[in-house]
């Protein structure tokens, strides 16, 4: 069912008494659940020794997007990463590489569309997109949100450079423009992926486009059309930034305060994520559904091997799933507001003309006000 009605139906579940056993979401909703009381750490389902070996079996990056306040609150069963993807057929005519840096990224970018007055291009280089500020301000170096002080530092100088960099764009081609050109990609039938459709030389996006990318090559060779090639690398960070990082999430499993036969639930959600000596299992559900696993020791059996030989680019993602340089939104009540509120920071100075600075020093405050009434109001 549609997020916001799967919370508000949960909560009346847990507030009547009658919840579900076991639940899986993958919005950012954690903290503010945890913060609540509406579902139970997962140290209540497992012995202090079953705990340690979970909290050692995840990936960082799966073990961040779980807890809360020290304690993991969910069990992650599936990572989203997010990559560059390229038109390797393109780049390969014009005999050039895939960017390493992001110097290179925008060399690349301008070369394939330059600017021109008077002139609508059909196709860009790349595009940066308002929501990946999320990853961008990482790939840059910054932090959203300091854990030891309680912190937002959404405000913080590697995160308005990487906005600055990101807005450079709409400046270089019009932001109507630009914001235009995105809105055409929303347009495309049956979320087709944009990059597939000749509207960009190099995008970012997450794992899930790969089987897409096969899917497309075999239709061609079946349809006797040339087939094009497509590869994949890191986000490519300016100097001083950080290699391999960029922003994570995924789908976890949590269990409600109140649940009827938590026993039952625990031994489900191990079960499908594939800890505890279930990764066999948990393997053939990664291949079968193209998912990244939340464990190394899952990506490690037979099944998910043979699955990335037979899909190359989906290699790149699962091994930036174990690099602790991809942050998940912070795990703070209020998580899904933060997340927005930076969103349209980066929309105002992309399409809007607002600097950078001003835009982020407004959303960060807006963060602080909301999370300050959430803690009075939840007292």
């Amino acid at each position: 069912m549609p997020g916001a009605n799967l919370d508000l139906k949960f909560f009346l579940s847990v507030t009547g008494g009658d919840p579900p056993d076991l639940l899986n979401h993958d919005d950012p909703v954690v903290a503010d659940w945890a913060y609540r009381g509406a579902i139970q750490p997962l140290s209540k389902l497992t012995t202090p020794d079953e705990y340690a070996r979970l909290e050692n079996w995840l990936f960082p990056t799966a073990r961040a997007l779980g807890t809360y306040d020290g304690k993991l609150y969910a069990l992650c069963n599936g990572l989203d990463i997010r990559a560059l993807y390229y038109d390797k057929t393109l780049l390969d005519r014009l005999k050039l590489q895939p960017p390493k840096t992001l110097a290179e990224l925008d060399a690349l970018a301008l070369r394939i569309t330059p600017v021109e007055k008077g002139v609508t291009p059909h196709r860009y280089g790349f595009l940066p997109d308002p929501r990946r500020i999320w990853a961008w301000g990482i790939v840059f170096g910054g932090r959203f949100y300091d854990p030891p002080s309680g912190r937002i530092t959404a405000n913080s100088q590697p995160i308005v450079r990487a906005l600055d960099w990101m807005a450079s764009y709409s400046r270089r081609y019009g932001a109507r423009a630009v914001a235009a050109f995105r809105k055409g990609d929303q347009a495309l039938a049956g979320a087709s992926f944009p990059l597939l459709e000749g509207r960009y030389a190099m995008l970012m996006d997450g794992q899930w486009r790969v089987p897409e990318i096969v899917a497309s090559r075999r239709a061609a060779r079946r349809d006797g059309r040339p087939a094009a090639r497509y590869g994949v690398v890191p986000l490519p960070p300016p100097p001083g930034g950080r290699e391999n990082a960029g922003w994570v999430n995924g789908n976890f499993f949590v269990v409600p305060r109140g649940a009827h036969n938590p026993e039952g639930a625990w031994a489900f959600a191990k079960f499908w994520s594939g800890f505890d000596g279930h990764e066999p299992q948990a393997a053939r559900h990664c291949a079968a559904g193209g998912w990244i696993p939340a464990s190394q020791q899952v990506v490690a059996q037979a099944e998910f091997q043979r699955f990335l030989e037979d899909f190359p680019q989906f290699a790149t993602f699962v091994a930036l799933a174990s690099s602790e340089q991809q942050i998940p939104t912070p795990v703070v009540p209020g998580a899904m507001y933060f997340y927005t509120q930076i969103v349209r920071a980066a929309e105002d100075a992309m399409y809007r003309g607002k600097p950078p600075r001003e835009a982020l020093d407004e959303a960060t405050e807006r963060v602080r006000r909301h999370l300050r009434e959430l803690t009075v109001e939840t007292r």
